[in-house]
């Protein structure tokens, strides 16, 4: 899927991209990253990410790309005070144009005979412009490079149009903090 590797490509420079109308899988919920609902959820997606890639096998081989995810809340003071169990999110899995929604629904099937995948869904997502910067650490200091991504926003005289956006380009069960590397995406 070397179409989209241009979309991964971020650097820790704030910079606008045109995201073109993309086919994600999506699971929606509320809490926070490290609840058993957000965990359940995140390997619900997955299973059906991994359904799907073996559907396609035959006629195209890839890695399931990273995970993806939309943050916000109806009372964005929740962001700020720390209460994540209000945290409402959409993790979503990047898939290859050959992804059907045919071939999503026999994919989601086949995963729901060896787990729960309830919710997950197949959707384009449209974010047109953004902002985007690359964020090297732990996620706990986030808040200074989106501070910076902010700054950009008014600089370039933009406003935001859409959620907060995350690709997690690293693993956080198996990096080291120091180590992980996340795109952060606003739609403008």
């Amino acid at each position: 899927m070397n179409e989209y590797k241009h979309l991964f490509a971020g650097t820790t420079e704030p910079a606008l991209i045109d995201m073109p109308p993309l086919p994600y899988l999506m699971v929606d919920g509320k809490g926070a990253p490290d609840s058993p609902e957000y965990s359940n959820a995140v390997s619900g997606l997955y299973a059906v990410a991994y359904a799907v890639r073996a559907a396609l096998k035959p006629s195209m081989t890839y890695s399931v790309l990273p995970l993806q995810g939309q943050w916000w809340s109806p009372d964005p003071a929740v962001f700020a005070t720390g209460d994540r169990a209000a945290w409402c999110w959409t993790m979503m899995i990047l898939q290859p144009a050959e992804a059907t929604p045919d071939l999503v629904a026999e994919a989601t099937a086949k995963a729901a005979r060896r787990k729960p995948v309830g919710g997950v869904r197949y959707e384009r997502l449209t974010e047109g412009t953004c902002a985007q910067v690359l964020h090297k650490g732990p996620y706990s200091e986030e808040p200074a490079t989106i501070a910076r991504l902010m700054d950009f926003v008014r600089r370039e005289g933009r406003e935001l149009t859409g959620r907060h956006h995350e690709i997690y380009l690293t693993r956080p069960r198996t990096d080291h903090p120091e180590r992980m590397r996340t795109l952060i995406r606003y739609p403008v």
